[in-house]
């Protein structure tokens, strides 16, 4: 709930009076009429008839290399101090969490929500904040000026989460942020190309 409430004082929200909901249907198949995607969690302020309200998205952070399960079997069986040091061989995979995931979810909900009057919050850790370009130097504390309210969580010495930074960005900037990255020249593209290409096996027709 601490996203929640962080969420719901930047809002301005009475901390007595915000309500919450989680997987709000955002877009519906045009075959089906069924739910087609969802904003996690929404943040709303009842007032009678009129309703303000802001979304809020979480996202994780996917690895590579090898398989959690052994992590979490050494966290259910051991009850010793300290934590069980990691025994696979892992990497955060910051481009699938961001630029794959992440961005095109700010690409289809950012511009409705901008229309709609209502801000997109991301929640995010600390190292993957950091890994799209951190705290602005001057971090904007307005939402008038931006679309995507950023919540940077860390975890505390008791194991906790704990509110660590927020700004707002514009939905552009954010997408920049996530992107963080460059085409290669054409050169350089064709020179890797062809060190991949094999001939293609006449006998294989499937």
């Amino acid at each position: 709930m601490l996203i929640m409430r962080w969420l719901g004082e930047i809002a301005g929200f009475p901390a007595d009076a915000v309500h919450i909901a989680g997987e709000v249907p955002f877009m519906r198949s045009t075959d089906t009429g069924k739910a087609a995607g969802k904003i996690d969690m929404v943040v709303a302020l009842p007032e009678g008839d009129a309703l303000r309200w802001h979304g809020l998205e979480v996202q994780a952070v996917y690895f590579s290399g090898d398989s959690m399960e052994s992590e979490f079997a050494a966290l259910r069986d051991d009850t010793a101090e300290p934590l069980p040091y990691p025994s696979g061989i892992r990497r955060p995979d910051w481009r699938s969490s961001g630029a794959k995931r992440l961005m095109p979810q700010l690409e289809i909900k950012g511009p409705t929500l901008r229309r709609w009057g209502a801000k997109l919050a991301v929640a995010v850790d600390r190292p993957f904040f950091a890994a799209i370009g951190g705290p602005s130097p001057v971090p904007c504390k307005d939402l008038n000026e931006g679309d995507i309210i950023w919540l940077v969580t860390r975890i505390d010495a008791q194991w906790g989460l704990a509110r660590d930074h927020w700004e707002v960005l514009t939905l552009e900037d954010s997408n920049k942020r996530l992107q963080a990255a460059t085409t290669v020249s054409r050169e350089d593209f064709e020179e890797t190309l062809r060190s991949k290409l094999s001939p293609l096996d006449p006998t294989q027709t499937q």
